[in-house]
């Protein structure tokens, strides 16, 4: 008996990762469905198992898998040195950006921008827990890699945080737009290097949110300044 398959995912390295979760409900399935016939769980056994469709690229036709292929286009995700250092760095990087948030109650002129923050310290937290998760799971809350976190880009300087606490309304909420943007675009400019460099798929996930999200943001925050 064939099962297919087929797995449609945004990113190459998800799409394998489906893939795999996928073929191995096939597997299951398989197995339910020729409990009752030796002939066909004699061509199981003997390695025909089950075949995966897998979708090309833009404008490449769709690939029939073999069991073993399909195992093999799955690859491995385990976590590189980019994955530590992204989730290691953007953890302080967020937590930057609440403490900018942190300083527009009872500083900032706009009802826009109040709630602009709110939005995005109630998107950040979360982030910061899944990635402190994530590093637990993986050994990363012991394994620190060497890097120069004050160099991270978008970061503000400790003189513009003073500037901005400084501040009261219209002129708070200008300088807050604009360390906040910057700041975004730096946490971007993170988020794709480890896309590219990078190799596991929950890191990807949580990169792709990030471009995603903050770029949705920065349009908002530009829109307000104007």
């Amino acid at each position: 008996m064939e099962v297919a398959v087929l797995i449609r995912c945004q990113t190459p390295r998800v799409r394998a990762a489906a893939l795999a979760a996928t073929l191995a409900a096939a597997v299951l399935a398989l197995g339910a469905c020729d409990s009752g016939s030796d002939d066909e769980g004699t061509k199981t056994a003997s390695g025909k198992g089950p075949a995966v469709v897998a979708p090309g690229k833009p404008g490449e036709p769709a690939r029939t898998l073999s069991a073993e292929e399909a195992v093999k286009a799955a690859g491995n995700d385990t976590p590189n040195s980019a994955d530590f250092r992204y989730a290691q760095m953007m953890i302080e990087h967020h937590e930057q950006a609440l403490a900018l948030t942190a300083l527009v109650p009872g500083r900032g002129a706009s009802t826009s921008v109040q709630r602009l923050s709110e939005r995005i310290s109630a998107g950040q937290k979360p982030e910061i827990g899944a990635m402190e998760g994530w590093l637990k799971i993986n050994g990363g809350d012991k394994r620190k890699e060497s890097h120069d976190h004050s160099g991270m880009p978008g970061m503000a300087t400790e003189d513009q945080l003073r500037q901005l606490r400084a501040a009261r309304g219209k002129a708070f909420d200008a300088l807050f737009l604009d360390l906040m943007i910057t700041h975004h675009q730096g946490a971007i400019t993170m988020a794709t290097e480890a896309l590219a460099d990078g190799n596991n798929v929950t890191v990807e996930e949580m990169a792709t949110d990030v471009v995603a999200q903050q770029t949705v943001e920065i349009d908002r925050m530009r829109n307000l300044m104007t």
